[in-house]
Parts: structure tokens; sequence; C-alpha cells
């Protein structure tokens, strides 16, 4: 019995009772969990109530599937058994999970998203405000029962504000009933879209304000665990569109939609929001702020205090207070400023030209506030991004290196922040190819971002190019959940099944990224290459045909030549594509010659990769065109140079 989980109390037939999940090395704090809540007039059923002679796992199964509510201890020893693990998702799943941290620790993938209750600072005591929380969630699930319980009724420290609080907390707190719904067609009350906001100031220079301010603001409420955010792409997807609510918020599966407009006048910024109820179609409130221009951070906060006080009421200035820690902000609004002109131009990129510019722009947010992490992250992020385009392999070394002094310095100003581990993470393992050292920044990340479909999406890949599916597939189902209409994200989806072996959900994800956007690049050839691993070779034909992206069209086309026995087509277009690229895609040219049985030239190829830092390596573990090589000692080398063995 190991670790085992346990329940609630007296007879394990009775409905009703709180079944107490938790691992053997906690028992002591069970125990008092246990004391605490039949001193409430809980029943409480756990291991130590099975009856001798009995099988254990028919009694567990029977208490948990009759239990009111499912409490789960998360600890660091907890988050590793099995046998919390599946207690605890019986509860997510059927919306009974009332989930506890004892020692600090957070959940397990698959539980992060629901907001779990730390009451590792003040411990198993009656009256402290974390441990209230958790009795009125508990509350919350007895329904009209919760009045019978004797300290319920009087006495308690609890008020009926706190237990009707604890009512909106379960819809988040109890797991897959109230956070899973909305991936089912659902919209739980927690759910919210951020549309873009109007520019109403008449001149079009001032766009990056409202842009940026409906940004930030997605990107807050994202780092609150107990809302449930529609990422930034699909929520841009109705800029300058009309439609009601109801239709919206339909589509995008939310129930609560934020707009919004700004009028910039001389001296004076004016913002009016409205928060629309989507069951309703009417507002939930409005408000219009009307502050002088240096003071469009005051209004990015009351807005963002405002919308957590309307839908997380229970914990609207914890969660507030907590969201604001991890923002990685400024209280310079020239810096603020800068950030939003910077952020513009890096998210609508033209050419390297506009990327030096978000540059400079996120360089002087930093200038003007040094201990702004998030202009620090940001400047990562575009140094990052420049140095893997660039072809100089001095000047990306040197560029690299500069990301990632600047990842760490934004880590180091807040430490919560996922940005900056986001972009610490992309400078080790796109510009220096650090597999290891970008699991530990990915890992960061998505302990304080699990909300950011960005998060999300980066973790699946990463995760999916090291066969670890599953990490890779329930990140990236949560990424396509919270960004529906974003063809990007359904595109990684479609690598991430790939990378797993999974040809037909390569394919359909593919499928549904040129549904949402035709024009979406490298997405027909990621379909070929699934479809050439089916053996379907002129449906893959047809797929490269239509790819634009070189890199991805030539080898298909010469992998295609291969499987039709047209050696004078592949040697074109493995020519065509030397000629046109030359070092940059030696990792592709190195897939061709694989499937050739050019191992040798192959195996050179990869290492000529190597020597540049091509970003394509990082697939070398993953790609089914590089089987031909997995026995060579070569190619076992290269595996454990990238770290991936």
């Amino acid at each position: 019995m190991d670790e085992q989980a346990a329940n609630t109390g007296g007879d394990p037939h009775q409905y009703a009772h709180v079944f107490l999940s938790y691992s053997r090395e906690d028992q002591k704090t069970a125990k008092a969990v246990i004391t605490m809540l039949e001193k409430r007039g809980y029943k409480v059923w756990w291991d130590g109530l099975i009856p001798g002679g009995e099988r254990f796992g028919k009694v567990t199964t029977r208490a948990l599937d009759n239990a009111r509510a499912v409490m789960v201890l998360w600890s660091k020893v907890s988050v590793e058994s099995h046998w919390v693990h599946d207690e605890a998702t019986r509860g997510r799943d059927s919306g009974r999970l009332v989930p506890l941290s004892i020692d600090g620790s957070h959940p397990p993938l698959g539980f992060g998203q629901f907001q779990f209750i730390d009451i590792s600072k003040e411990g198993v005591r009656e009256d402290g405000p974390q441990m209230q929380r958790a009795l009125a969630a508990l509350a919350a699930l007895y329904g009209e029962q919760a009045h019978v319980l004797p300290q319920a009724r009087s006495g308690s420290g609890i008020s009926r504000r706190t237990l009707i609080a604890g009512s909106a907390a379960v819809a988040v707190i109890a797991g897959g009933a109230a956070g899973w719904r909305f991936m089912r067609g659902g919209a739980p009350g927690n759910s919210l879209a951020v549309l873009p906001f109007d520019n109403l100031s008449g001149d079009p220079a001032q766009q990056y304000l409202p842009d940026g301010l409906a940004a930030e603001l997605r990107s807050r409420f994202a780092r609150n665990p107990l809302l449930t955010v529609v990422g930034q792409m699909s929520s841009n997807e109705f800029r300058g569109k009309t439609g009601d609510a109801k239709g919206i918020a339909a589509q995008l599966g939310v129930a609560h939609l934020l707009t919004g407009n700004v009028r910039v006048a001389p001296g004076e910024v004016r913002i009016a929001v409205e928060l629309v109820e989507a069951a309703t179609g009417f507002a939930k409130w409005t408000q219009t702020y009307q502050h002088p221009a240096g003071n469009i951070l005051r209004l990015q906060e009351e807005i963002a205090a405002a919308v957590d006080a309307a839908l997380t009421p229970q914990l609207s200035a914890g969660s507030h207070k907590e969201s604001v820690k991890r923002s990685g902000g400024t209280t310079v609004a020239a810096a603020y400023d800068a950030y939003l002109r910077g952020k513009l131009l890096f998210e609508n990129p033209v050419d390297e030209a506009s990327d030096m510019a978000a540059l400079a722009e996120f360089t002087r947010a930093a200038t003007l506030d040094p201990a702004y992490a998030a202009a620090h992250a940001a400047r990562a992020r575009t140094m990052g991004v420049i140095a893997v385009a660039s072809h100089d392999l001095a000047q990306r070394h040197k560029l690299v290196a500069e990301a990632e002094s600047e990842a760490r310095r934004a880590i180091e100003l807040a430490a919560e922040y996922p940005e900056g581990h986001v972009a610490l993470a992309y400078a080790t393992l796109f510009g220096k190819l650090d597999v290891i050292g970008a699991e530990l920044a990915h890992e960061a990340a998505m302990r304080y971002g699990a909300g950011n479909p960005e998060v999300l999406s980066r973790y699946a890949l990463y995760y999916a190019r090291r066969r670890q599916p599953d990490k890779a597939l329930p990140a990236i189902n949560k990424a396509a959940m919270l960004e529906p209409l974003d063809p990007a994200l359904f595109k990684s989806k479609s690598q991430v099944h790939y990378a797993s072996g999974d040809w037909d959900a390569a394919i359909a994800a593919g499928r549904k990224a040129l549904e949402i956007n035709p024009k979406v690049s490298s997405t027909h050839g990621n379909i070929g290459n699934a479809l050439l691993q089916q053996n379907k070779v002129a449906e893959a034909a047809a797929e490269f045909v239509l790819e634009k992206n070189v890199t991805l069209a030539l080898p298909g086309k010469a992998i295609v030549a291969l499987r039709q026995g047209d050696q004078g087509a592949a040697k074109a277009a493995y020519d065509q594509l030397v000629t046109e690229t030359g070092k940059a895609t030696l990792y592709q040219q190195a897939q061709i010659l694989s499937q050739w049985g050019k191992r040798e030239e192959a195996l050179t190829a990869l290492e000529g990769a190597y020597a540049e830092r091509d970003p394509g390596l990082l697939l070398t573990l993953s790609d089914p065109f590089l089987r031909p090589l997995e026995t060579e000692a070569r190619f076992k080398t290269l595996l454990g140079k990238l770290h991936f063995v």
C-alpha cells in the first residue's frame, strides 16, 4: 500500500464523505487535516479505515467513487506518486478536486491549470486564510448540505461571504468539470478573451498603445491561475470585425469578453473598458478611465484589478498582487511606452530591420528603467531571433551570449516572470543547442506561465523533440484550447504529433492550421512529411508542390523522387537546395542523403551543421528521415554532443 492516498470517513460505502489522498511520508500532516475536518463535522475516509481482509483496490475505488470531495495533499513526494496522481485525476475529471500544497510544491502537469491552495506557510490551522479557502471549497462541493455542518452553522470563523466565494472558487478548484469543460465546448465562468482595443485617436502612429495595452492585460490575466485566458492570436482575429458578443464568445469558447478603446489627446489618455457576459450579451460592468498621459501604468493596474475582482472575487486582492509580482513590470511611463512600441514591432516582423528597430525600443526601455524585467526579457528574445537568422557564426555567438545574459538579468529581477525563462530557453536551445540548459528554463517557464499558449507550445515542442510525448501532448493540447484560432499554434501541434510518430494527428492539425489561414508557412511541407511516413507518396508530392518554404519543399521533392525511383529528379532537387541555400541547409541536405542511402555523406553534413550551430539539429533525435543513421557511431556521437543521450 505504499504511498497510498486515502479518503473519507467512517463507512466507506457511505456517500458524501471526503476522500483524502496523500503520500505515506506525509501521514503526520494528513492526520492533522483529518482531525480538523472531522471536528467540523465532515466524514473523512483515509487508508487507515480499510477493513482487515478486504482487497485494498476494491475498497479504495468504492470510497473514491462515493466521495463528495477528493482532497489531495500535494508535496514533493506525492507529486511523484502514481497512486496520488490517479486519485487526483479521478477527482479532477469528476469535478470534485480540492488540491492543497503542504510544502509549496506545485502540482504535476495536468493539474497546474487548476488553482491549488498553498498551506505550506501557515500549516494545518483551521483559522488560517488558506485553510479557510479549502473549507469554503469543500462547503461549495457539499452544496445545500453545507449548512448542516456543525461548525459551518455558527462560530466557524467563515462568513457567509466566504462560503459564497468558495462556491465560485470550486469552479476552478474542482478540476475537470470546470477547467477541462473549456475543451469540451463549454465555457467556465472564469474564462476570458481580451479583444483588440480600438484606437480612437485618429492617429495611426498611436496604434501601438491600444494594441500594447490589450496584450499586456491579456498577459497579466494569463498569469492569474484563477483565470482561463484565450491567447493573443485568437483574440486578434476579431480586430475590426462586428458581431454579437454571444457569437464571438462561442467561437472563442469563453464566458466573458473584455473590450475597450483608447483615445490619446494632448497630455491625456482616456480608456473605456467593458466586460461583457457571453450568456446574456450584456455588459457586466463598464468603466471609463481618464488620466494624464504619464499615468498609463496606473490605468493598466486599475483595469486589471477591476477584472480580477469581477471574475475571481474570492481571491481578487491576493491573486492580483501575485499577478503583479510576476509581471516583470515598470513604474516608469516612458519605459513602458518604449516597451509597447518594441512589442508591436517584434510581433509584426517584416525583415531584419524591423527586428533591429524592436531591439532598439526594448533597449531604450531597459535603459530608462534598468530594473524593468520585461524589457530585459524582450531584449533577450529579440537578440536570440536575430542571432538564429544570422549566417555570420561569430556574430551569432556574440548575440547569443548577450541574449543569455539579458534573460538571466530578467530572471534575477523577477524570478516568477515566465517570459524571462522563455527567453533563456530560446537562447540556450536555438542559440547554443544546449538541450539540458533549455530543460531547466522550459520547466521554470511552465511553472510560472502555464496559462500562456506560447509557453505551453514551446514546452511541447521541446519535449516532442526529446521524444517525450507524455509531457509534450498535454501541453500542446492545452495551448490549442487557449488559442483556438491561431494557425501557428496548430502548425506547432502538427509538429508535436509528427515528432511523436502520430502521422494522422499531425496531418489533421496541419489541415486545421490551413483551414484557419491557407497561407500559413511550412504547413504543406509538414503535412507532406507525415504523408511520406505513411508511404502516400503521390499525396505527399502534391503537398510539396504547394509549399513555399524551400527548406521543406526541396527536401520533400527529393525524397518523393527517391521513393518513386527517379534518381535524376532527386539529384536535381538536391542540387537546387545546395545551390540556393548552401551551408544554411546542411541539416536538410543530410535528410536527403540519409534517405538516399549515402550515410557517410549524410553524417558529414550533420557534423557540418553542428559546426554552424544549425538549429535544425534540434530535430535530430525525433526525425524519422534520419533513422537509417541511428546505428552509426558518428550519429551517436552527435546525439551525445547535443545532450540527447
